[in-house]
């Protein structure tokens, strides 16, 4: 793969994929065998519950913009536009297919008739007012970025449009590929060739330090928000595992979802944006606060995660989340730990954690050193593992920047172009003016 600093441009032809992939807990099954009275109990409740949501959706319908609504407009119970295959909007979005949905709201494949057919991606956010405040600060942020951004040189997504459509706000952006968990998803979570790996790494630091040069902290990084500009592959069958594999034509990357960016200035909780499998590093338990530098863990958490083909940390407690970073990372620092205001999760001093309980069993065995996850002994291997391990340092002050990374040698291929064309473009300009100034003599 040729290193090359900036992003090309592509267009997406798994349309039918989603945008995003959304994490949805699996329901609990009820015990079999009930009597007739608890049956007739539990319908009740329902009716109950039933009534409840209605009033609960009228109440939330009435608080709804204040507006006249079209009669041909109407939501569902949760809020979402009720919508079908062929619809328009604003008479310029036809909308053609669903592409994804989220908690926010829903994405959409449309024709837009006002830009030769081009095909977009239409985020229509939920009638709720929540949702609708948080979508124009998304919507701030992407023209803040695009007015910083106007030749595309970082992997950011650019809005096209916005507006509001009988309260739902919707967000036009370029049509993309599948998100870059989706496609290990869809290839078995086979992991992603190396060189694939440090193309990624390249765009996703890049444009991330965009960001922090501007002042702004994403917050919610993970493989679901970054999307592939192409998705196109090339199959192969591998005989060993005996199933078809992909290889992607185009690693080209862009991170999407500024629903959660948030700037220096701006009131910062404990809490860092996450999906159920706890991409990022736990700041919450510690009460530190958080800045740029947890930017820099959650991508250091999708580099494993691209190298391995799953999470690092599969978990959904907080306390064996911690558990499980000390067997991959290390004792998490006394200095640290002494600052937390959540006592129940320290002991003397130590994360309080029993290595011979069930849970403790379940680390130990799922877990192991950082650099044994290594698959090979090769120098590009040592080199990412020594970008992740300094990525994912627990203290923020002593993680290294973006700035640094992308200095490290896992990265110097991309250096020796830049200075190879850059010398190029010396070399050209020196000869143009020495072919003037011969000329001027002649004359």
């Amino acid at each position: 793969m040729a290193c090359e600093e900036d992003s090309r441009e592509g267009t997406c032809k798994d349309r039918d994929r989603d945008w995003h992939h959304y994490s949805k807990s699996s329901g609990r099954s009820g015990r079999s065998g009930r009597s007739r009275r608890s049956s007739r109990r539990h319908r009740d409740r329902r009716r109950r519950r039933s009534h409840s949501r209605h009033r609960s959706s009228s109440r939330r319908t009435q608080q709804r913009s204040s507006r006249k609504r079209s009669r041909s407009v109407e939501d569902d119970e949760e809020g979402h536009l009720i919508y079908h295959s062929g619809d328009m909007l604003r008479a310029r979005y036809e909308i053609v297919c669903t592409l994804g949905e989220g908690a926010f709201g829903k994405v959409v494949e449309c024709i837009d008739h006002s830009n030769d057919g081009a095909r977009v991606a239409l985020k229509i956010i939920k009638n709720i007012g929540r949702y609708r405040e948080a979508a124009m600060s998304e919507v701030e942020v992407l023209e803040q970025l695009k007015s910083l951004d106007s030749d595309k040189r970082y992997a950011c997504v650019h809005i096209l449009d916005w507006f509001d459509y009988h309260g739902h706000i919707c967000i036009a952006f370029e049509l993309l590929g599948l998100s870059t968990y989706d496609f290990l998803k869809e290839n078995n979570f086979q992991p992603f060739p190396i060189e694939h790996i440090r193309h990624m790494a390249y765009q996703i630091i890049r444009a991330v330090r965009f960001l922090h040069n501007n002042k702004l902290t994403h917050t919610d990084l993970k493989p679901e928000n970054i999307l592939f500009i192409s998705s196109d592959y090339d199959m192969e069958y591998n005989p060993e595992m005996k199933r078809d594999e992909r290889t992607l034509k185009n690693p080209d990357v862009k991170i999407v979802d500024f629903g959660n960016a948030t700037y220096e200035h701006e009131h910062h909780t404990s809490v860092v944006s996450t999906t159920a499998r706890k991409l990022q590093f736990t700041l919450s338990l510690s009460d530190l606060g958080w800045d740029h530098s947890c930017d820099v863990w959650s991508v250091g958490c999708i580099l494993i995660e691209y190298y391995l083909g799953s999470t690092l940390f599969q978990t959904h407690d907080s306390k064996e989340h911690l558990a499980m970073m000390e067997r991959v990372l290390g004792p998490i620092p006394t200095n640290l730990l002494q600052k937390t205001k959540k006592r129940r999760y320290v002991h003397r001093c130590k994360l309080d954690w029993d290595v011979h309980s069930s849970s403790g069993r379940y680390v130990k065995k799922h877990c192991k050193p950082l650099k044994n996850y290594m698959l090979s002994k090769g120098e590009d291997h040592h080199q990412l593992f020594d970008l992740i391990e300094k990525m994912m340092e627990y203290d923020p002050a002593k993680r290294l920047s973006l700035e640094q990374a992308l200095q490290h040698p896992f990265f110097s291929c991309f250096r020796k172009s830049s200075s190879s064309k850059s010398k190029s473009s010396r070399g050209s300009s020196s000869r143009s003016s020495r072919s003037s100034s011969s000329s001027s003599k002649r004359d």
